[in-house]
């Protein structure tokens, strides 16, 4: 049988991520993206904010690919932490949801924006993706190595990122008994 995987996105980064991460589990899968409204902010700045979006990005996935097995949504975040240097921290979560309306929730490494990038946002309601687009000079950033990727000086992007938040997402349809899920 063949895993149908509706992603809650049209962001190659993240069809890719979540494509990579269940190959691996799976033997037969095919990924199918379809843009979905998050029902929260274009940049989500709480906790809260930044689940609710990608549950809701999983959820209405599930529902717009009617034969889809799972939908996925991924969301990021700017998520207050206290004595980094900025306050923040950037975290993606992903939600994975199935028919029977089990969901399963997990989050990848958290990293800071520079100290101006985090005030533009915060300050003046200005998307991340923006501000780091302006700053690097490389357009539609989080559509490719994303901020991770310039920051990090490439030793690691959005997609292994975003990759390690759809995994912490299937620990426990990994381990269904463990779970309560079987």
């Amino acid at each position: 049988m063949t895993l149908k995987i509706a992603v809650g996105s049209t962001n190659p980064v993240k069809i890719r991520a979540v494509e990579n991460v269940m190959k691996r589990i799976y033997d037969s899968v095919v990924v199918v993206s379809v843009a979905v409204d998050s029902g929260v902010g274009r940049q989500p700045l709480s906790l809260e904010e930044t689940i609710k979006g990608a549950v809701n990005r999983a959820l209405n996935a599930l529902k717009a690919v009617k034969d889809a097995h799972l939908g996925v949504g991924i969301e990021a975040g700017l998520i207050e932490v206290p004595f980094t240097l900025t306050g923040y921290l950037d975290v993606q979560y992903c939600a994975i949801v199935d028919r029977r309306g089990s969901l399963t929730i997990g989050h990848g490494p958290g990293f800071e924006y520079p100290p101006s990038v985090v005030r533009e946002v915060v300050e003046r309601g200005v998307e991340v993706g923006l501000v780091m687009s302006r700053l690097t000079g490389i357009e539609n950033l989080g559509r490719k190595m994303g901020a991770i990727g310039y920051l990090s000086r490439m030793m690691i992007d959005r997609t292994k990122l975003t990759e390690l938040a759809v995994l912490m997402a299937m620990i426990p349809r990994l381990n269904p008994r463990l779970y309560g899920l079987a």
